[in-house]
């Protein structure tokens, strides 16, 4: 028994699939995907726009392959990633064997709009053959006709009705190594979908809200879709869809899972809005502060509060903290309790020193217990 028990998620029961070497699904932590808008034919662009969303920690990168030339690239783009490649795939079948026979670890394909079952039977042949799992991917904005007119409009039963059909088609060619996705740009919809869906199958499902629009606006609606569906404990792996560049969807993933408490990585900053009490420039310095540690992965929370209304409060719970006081006198807390003052200093460098420094002493503690453990075990 949790001693918070309204912090726990209950995570929906879900089979494990393999993405190259990352889990999805089971007990395996939620991961955080995006996808290049660089012209994959384009190695270049392509490889250079996945190593800035490895440095802010993405877990799968999906690229998408509408003819040979992107397909053709595909073995260089793979072997300069660092994390498991997909590759999105509609309509053309040669497209998918191709991308599975170049190293791809997932394909993501609806396997109703690539041919007939002879040509199903030879993309899921490529994908056992080269040991790669495939994502259903169905969305509200390209429904089956026969769909449309059953049901009149994109609805959650149109779009779990989808989702089944094309599953079955893979099950009937005895492949499992699947996962789900069932987006649309609605948030109510979305929602829907995803918890009909999830009481429908176990197989791993894929979360998100396309074209969620841009940076502000998509961060607001993922969080509201994505993070009602987190809660409920609906998600093995997640992409928030957003018209900014990909490395600022990863950013945005990794804040929804540490809000929720579902994964952790890097600082995590608590700071107050600032009013007319505040002691020092509480925006400014935060802009700066979440710039200046963006480099550290290590998991840790810094509360930064403008005046001892909250401060005090908020540093206990946090491994940094720092509190404005008067006189350009402020506190500074470590582990929740008082540790020394600050006078006259440049907040900014002195915050980014002890976080660095926390950052450290963690990752330093983190190897001896690894350490012993492995002693232990020889």
């Amino acid at each position: 028994m949790s001693i918070r028990p309204y912090r726990d998620i209950q995570r929906r029961k879900s089979r494990r699939v393999m993405v190259g070497s990352v889990p999805v699904g089971g007990d395996s932590p939620i991961t955080v995907q995006t996808m290049t808008n660089t012209l994959t034919a384009d190695a270049d662009a392509t490889i250079a726009q996945i190593r800035r969303c490895e440095e802010v920690g993405v877990d799968i990168i999906r690229v998408s392959c509408p003819d040979e030339e992107s397909t053709a690239a595909l073995p260089r783009i793979v072997k300069a990633a660092k994390v498991p490649i997909v590759a999105d795939i509609h309509f053309h079948y040669k497209r998918a064997i191709e991308a599975a026979e170049a190293g791809a670890a997932c394909l993501r394909i609806n396997p109703g709009n690539i041919g007939n079952a002879e040509r199903v039977r030879e993309v899921v042949k490529a994908a056992k053959d080269h040991g790669c799992s495939m994502r259903i991917g169905v969305n509200a904005g390209s429904l089956e006709k026969d769909l449309l007119e059953k049901y009149g409009e994109p609805c959650p039963e149109a779009m779990v009705e989808s989702a089944l059909d094309h599953a079955r088609i893979l099950q009937d060619h005895d492949f499992h190594e699947f996962k789900i996705s069932v987006k649309a740009s609605d948030v109510f919809l979305a929602v829907a979908a995803y918890q009909q869906l999830a009481d429908a199958c176990d197989y791993p499902l894929h979360v998100g809200v396309t074209e969620a629009g841009g940076t502000r606006t998509g961060t607001v609606k993922s969080s509201i879709g994505m993070g009602s569906l987190l809660w409920a404990g609906i998600g093995d792996t997640i992409r928030v869809s957003l018209s900014a560049e990909p490395e600022e969807e990863v950013r945005v993933g990794f804040e929804m899972l540490k809000a929720l408490n579902l994964r952790h990585r890097g600082v995590n900053i608590i700071s107050c809005p600032s009013c007319a009490r505040q002691q020092y420039d509480v925006i400014r310095t935060v802009e700066a502060l979440e710039k200046r540690v963006a480099h550290i992965t290590t998991p840790m929370t810094v509360s930064v509060i403008g005046c001892v209304v909250n401060g005090p409060g908020e540093a206990r719970e946090t491994d940094i903290g720092f509190t404005g006081g008067g006189s350009n006198t402020h506190q500074v807390y470590i582990a929740g309790v008082p540790h020394h003052r600050l006078k006259d200093a440049n907040v900014v460098d002195h915050l980014v020193g002890l976080i660095e420094k926390k950052a450290a002493e963690i990752e330093a503690a983190k190897a001896e217990e690894a350490e012993r453990h492995r002693a232990a075990a020889e």
